[in-house]
């Protein structure tokens, strides 16, 4: 291993260091730093980002625009967003479109997926970037527990939905996942988290492990439409999301957190770098990273398959497959 990855690999393992803003700093210095996107490579291109009201997927939509594509914006407040939305249409040249959805809820999923495929246009990727840490347990329209209904099961059904427009356009899928999930192991026996005492921030990095160990499973099943699926981490980034979920880490990690432009980078530069990684791996810092870091969260073979198996009944059947 040369310096440069050695540096990077270091920050990487020390976990502290390598998701704040210093890792940012100190890697985009290093000679491995990949090359930023083409200026306007994505032109003519269809993207939808979900969460996009601020945050993450407020940067990630704006990095879009400014590369030339056509911005879905999926959210579930549109009043919150269209301020977003004028400043898209105002200053970039591929335009911008405002849809209402709350990934949580199926019924809502389907709606959306519905009316964009009415709409006739072809779909060049996706960043499932909604995103909540609720403090108590809540359960979506379908009694699923809300984090797994909101990151794992909604975003799955409506690419799932979608693969008619993804087809034959070398799509990327994106989940944006949180290196908290690094902590907690793929939850097969319990996934709509009914037994024991909740904690949403397990319960957040549960979905997040989720998202994570399904990468290759969606990966099979979406290759023949031409989709590759990937997983992002921002690192620790400054949003809205972690002020208001997170107080106390906000408060002990201020000085180190990213700026939301660091923390949605390596999303920006996955969506749109030439050629086109292959998929289902995890990435952060522009580099793919080790899934797990400790042996007792990697899962088995069958446990995904079985991680999988709910999923696909959830998506059909909502509470009544909440157990694998």
């Amino acid at each position: 291993m040369n310096i440069s990855g050695a540096i990077d690999t270091t920050l990487d393992r020390l976990i502290a260091p390598g998701f704040s803003a210093i890792g940012y700093a100190v890697r985009r210095r290093l000679p491995s730093w990949p090359a930023d996107p083409r200026p306007g490579c994505l032109a003519g291109q269809q993207w939808i980002v979900t969460g996009a009201s601020s945050g993450l997927g407020a940067r990630n939509a704006e990095d879009l625009a400014a590369l030339g594509a056509t911005v879905h914006l999926v959210v579930r407040n549109a009043a919150k967003t269209e301020p977003l939305l004028e400043h898209l249409r105002a200053s970039y040249g591929g335009g911008a479109e405002l849809w209402v959805c709350d990934v949580s809820d199926l019924d809502s999923v389907r709606s959306f997926t519905a009316a964009y495929l009415a709409s006739g246009r072809p779909l060049h990727g996706m960043i499932h970037n909604a995103g909540l840490l609720p403090p108590t347990r809540e359960v979506s329209p379908q009694g699923l527990e809300l984090t797994m209904a909101l990151h794992v099961v909604g975003p799955t059904l409506m690419t799932e939905e979608l693969v008619p427009a993804l087809r034959g356009h070398d799509a990327r899928i994106i989940f944006v996942t949180s290196g908290g999930m690094y902590g907690q192991a793929l939850p097969v026996a319990d996934p709509n988290y009914t037994q024991g005492e909740y904690a949403g921030a397990k319960a957040y990095a549960r979905s997040k492990r989720t998202q994570v160990e399904l990468l290759p499973v969606l990966g099979r099943r979406w290759a023949t439409a031409g989709v590759r699926v990937y997983a992002t981490h921002p690192g620790w980034a400054a949003t809205p999301g972690v002020d208001s979920a997170l107080p106390v880490f906000r408060t002990l990690t201020g000085p180190f957190l990213r700026d939301v432009a660091a923390g949605a980078d390596t999303t920006t530069w996955l969506a749109a770098v030439q050629p086109r990684p292959q998929g289902g791996g995890l990435w952060h810092d522009r580099q793919e990273r080790p899934t797990s870091l400790m042996a007792s969260t990697v899962p088995t073979e069958g446990q995904r398959a079985e991680m999988w198996e709910w999923v696909a009944a959830a998506m059909t059947d909502g509470v009544s497959g909440s157990e694998p």
